[in-house]
């Protein structure tokens, strides 16, 4: 980074700042969104309140109040964040990513917090659970940005105890909800707020409840979900009865609803069975699909695909019967490393960008790790549930600005733009075992340099069925040729607290 982008950063946050002013009542308020957000940029080893206010030359208590007691609209501020992606970082391939973080706390006094499963130490601990919509358009250049995220509030432990809840400055409106049922809130918030997602894409823990893939069909969106092995479909379409015979009409005893599945129906099956014993699939060779090129080689996966049917909460096939895609993915370095995933995508949809889907979820893995390492998500020692909220949000604030900031100013070093989609390698002399299958995590600011300005659209029409699918990538040899000349150096947060 040289001295001229370093002089660059401090009036591009301050301009960045300014677009939420309308949030704020008052210019001392304001001021303290500026230390919080330089002290959540600085290299600061720990990115509490204190070292923050520290750092900042005020005292500690006033950042405590800023989160906790300060009079500013935390809601507005999120809505003015979405509405400034949705305006600037608009793309046909989106993809919303539904995803949760945890932090481990001690004793029991900080809001939402209980002994549960904590998956930053993965295991049961105490801890916060935090619910999370992140947003991510496709390489080259590919903008990913945290939209949202509200801690969890647990039913028996906080949700049906009012008094604890009020201890807590948990407000009376606030209760229990579903992790389902947050999702789906911040992805209606955000959509309410212009941002277009062409696809949703989410772990095993959301894609094994029916009903919150049912909202998702209701809603319009495009979804390719990871499911559990015991999530149950038809392989073929069951009968159903739509009207009464003659005979019912004289059949003893209660009625029966229609319209209904036939009494000799062929039933639902897990998919890790339909993947083991259904001829339709037995019958199928394994495809290659090289789903990501990272520097320490190709991550292959082979695929088999089914087109299958779901169950509606009346026991019927869902969509009216329309048919879903099914994927049974393998990866080719660990065959017992399976996967199954669910869409609702069109018939016409490739394999392919619905494989690309399904692994693009890793993103919102580096948006939480960017955030922790450089940003101090993690780090927050406050316990009242507004001062957490405020927190998450004004994370999200700064993890904006990093990526804007990225990639405004990131260099295109390889000279072009690589084509989105996962290459198909059933055609090809390709080896399977070349290299790792995990690539390796690229800086957060990769070496700088000729500025480049980011797209400027407007939002996204509305989602359909059936729309253009984006091409396939490049030969891996010569992805392979770019990855080299891409290598970067990682820039230090040291130079970037020149602010």
């Amino acid at each position: 980074m040289d001295a001229q982008i370093i002089l660059r950063i401090k009036p591009e946050l301050t301009s960045y700042l300014h677009e939420f002013d309308d949030c704020f009542g008052r210019s001392q308020t304001r001021g303290h969104l500026r230390a919080y957000v330089q002290g959540q940029l600085s290299d600061l080893p720990r990115k509490s309140i204190e070292p923050m206010a520290d750092a900042a030359d005020i005292p500690p208590r006033t950042l405590q109040e800023f989160l906790s007691l300060s009079r500013w609209d935390e809601q507005r501020l999120r809505d003015r964040l979405q509405q400034r992606v949705a305006a600037h970082y608009a793309h046909e391939h989106s993809v919303g990513i539904i995803d949760e973080s945890s932090f481990v706390k001690k004793g029991d006094k900080t809001a939402c917090v209980q002994r549960q499963y904590c998956g930053a130490v993965g295991k049961r601990e105490n801890c916060v659970v935090s619910v999370h919509l992140g947003y991510a358009t496709p390489d080259p250049r590919g903008f990913h940005a945290l939209l949202d995220g509200e801690p969890f509030v647990p039913e028996e432990t906080w949700g049906q105890d009012r008094d604890r809840c009020h201890a807590a400055g948990i407000p009376d409106d606030v209760g229990h909800r579903t992790k389902h049922q947050m999702a789906l809130e911040q992805y209606r918030r955000a959509v309410g707020n212009g941002v277009r997602f062409r696809w949703l894409t989410f772990d095993e823990f959301y894609g094994r409840s029916t009903v919150f893939l049912r909202e998702l069909d209701a809603l319009g969106q495009d979804y390719v979900a990871e499911v559990p092995v015991n999530f149950h479909v038809w392989t073929q379409p069951p009968e159903v009865l739509h009207r009464r015979h003659a005979r019912d009409l004289t059949r003893p005893g209660r009625r029966r609803k229609y319209p209904r599945l036939k009494v000799k129906h062929n039933p639902t099956i897990p998919v890790e069975n339909v993947a083991r014993y259904s001829p339709l699939m037995r019958e199928q060779p394994w495809v290659k699909y090289q789903v990501k090129d990272g520097s320490k080689g190709p991550m292959v996966w082979e695929v088999k695909h089914l087109r299958v049917y779901l169950k509606d909460e009346q026991g019927l096939p869902a969509g009216g019967g329309r048919a879903y895609h099914l994927l049974v993915a393998r990866n080719v370095l660990d065959p017992d490393e399976i996967k199954y995933f669910i869409s609702n995508a069109a018939e016409s949809t490739p394999v392919s960008t619905l494989l690309l889907v399904a692994f693009s979820r890793w993103k919102i893995e580096r948006m939480f790790e960017d955030s922790k390492m450089e940003l101090g998500l993690d780090h927050f020692e406050v316990r009242a549930y507004q001062a957490i909220q405020r927190h998450l949000i004004l994370s999200c604030l700064s993890h904006l600005f990093l990526a804007e900031f990225q990639q405004r100013h990131a260099g295109d070093a390889d000279g072009g733009e690589k084509r989105w989609g996962v290459d198909d390698q059933s055609d090809r002399h390709h080896d399977p075992q070349a290299g790792a299958a995990v690539a390796e995590r690229p800086p957060l600011f990769p070496r700088l340099g000729p500025a480049a300005q980011p797209a400027v659209g407007s939002h996204a029409a509305a989602q359909q069925q059936g729309r253009p699918q984006p091409p396939q990538a490049d030969h891996p040899q010569a992805a392979q040729d770019r990855r080299v000349s891409q290598q970067g150096t990682q820039v230090s947060m040291v130079e970037v607290i020149a602010l």
